[in-house]
């Protein structure tokens, strides 16, 4: 009688061993001179050039794509999640003025199914590339009865550094400092819950399904990724004054604005001052959701808010312009209890 082995019990080590073997290519085309090691090892190096600073400070951030993943299921498409999950973790740490320097990522499965995950891990190499930080290591789990078939779930952590005098806080905004908003590609990683409830299960619409306000079908658009803001971010903070920032994630704008305002401050927004995309409408129509509360519950067009004083907005508008981030004049500061206005 044969003994038992780990491979019946459904978790194939070797096979494991080989797709690192196959994703190591991709973390190297990643790496930066600071990266002191390969993948493969009980942890990743990087070495801190401290000269650089004189008085550096980490900023750590971790996130995941949350039921996004669900659609990449229906879609069996899984080349955009990945990039969705560096830009969550990046995107919030940039916002504090901080240059990611690396990224990790855990990725667990139910079995190991080497062409999705590849799949998978070109996308985070690719949002790392876009974001300029290592993919300095990750876990890949095998987890058998844990996760249905077929699917999986994503993790990942990031750290950047800044300058302790250059940290954004948003202490010093003020009354009459302007708003300005970075356009979105679309529904980013929040809110699919309410998405997938709206579209699939109220109305019975499918993935294919091409929608004439789109141009696209329902699940390109649906599976858009993340935009990741950094390079633009960190070129804008070199340039101008940057007194607060604020990634527009779950809560929305109304959620996420608040965040970054000081006592004796609220924000005035106005909603005529950038299109949002045909998405959030016919998701509104189609789910019969409340105006305000999409503003609450999605981005409506603007993943990143940036806060700057009157005398630095022209040129804050003309660099973004060159960078070719499209970008608003949303609103503006004035007095209040920390909260979001709309006009």
């Amino acid at each position: 009688m044969a003994g038992t082995s780990y491979k019946s019990s459904g978790v194939d080590i070797e096979a494991g061993d080989r797709f690192v073997q196959k994703i190591s290519p991709m973390a190297r085309s990643t790496f930066r001179p600071e990266v002191l090691t390969e993948l493969g090892g009980f942890s990743g190096l990087f070495a801190l050039r401290a000269k650089k600073y004189k008085n550096p400070v980490l900023v750590s951030g971790t996130d995941g794509v949350g039921t996004k993943l669900k659609v990449a299921f229906m879609a069996n498409r899984h080349d955009t999640v990945g990039i969705d999950l560096v830009a969550m973790c990046v995107n919030d740490i940039v916002v504090s003025g901080a240059e990611p320097l690396f990224f990790l990522d855990y990725l667990a499965c139910g079995k190991l199914l080497p062409k999705k995950m590849l799949a998978v891990v070109e996308g985070i190499s690719e949002g790392c590339r876009q974001a300029g930080c290592a993919l300095l290591g990750g876990e890949t789990a095998e987890m058998p009865s844990f996760y249905p078939k077929g699917e999986y779930d994503l993790a990942g952590f990031s750290v950047g550094v800044v300058e302790k005098r250059e940290i954004i806080q948003g202490k010093k905004i003020q009354p009459k400092d302007l708003l300005i908003g970075l356009a979105s590609s679309g529904l980013h990683s929040n809110g699919y819950s309410l998405v997938r409830k709206v579209f699939f299960e109220k109305k019975g619409m499918r993935l294919q399904d091409r929608l004439p306000d789109l141009g696209r079908t329902l699940g390109e658009v649906l599976l858009t990724p993340t935009l990741i803001y950094v390079k633009a971010f960190l070129k804008l903070k070199q340039k101008v004054k940057i007194k607060g920032a604020a990634h527009i994630t779950g809560g929305g704008l109304s959620g996420n604005i608040p965040r970054v305002l000081p006592k004796g401050c609220a924000a005035l927004v106005r909603r005529d001052q950038w299109n949002v995309p045909p998405i959030f409408e016919i998701l509104k129509k189609s789910g019969r959701i409340d105006a305000e509360k999409m503003y609450t519950y999605f981005n409506m067009g603007i993943g990143m808010v940036v806060v700057v004083s009157p005398r630095d907005l022209d040129k804050a508008l003309s660099l973004l312009k060159k960078l070719r981030q499209e970008a608003f004049v949303i609103g503006e500061i004035v007095r209040g209890d920390q909260e979001v206005r709309y006009v």
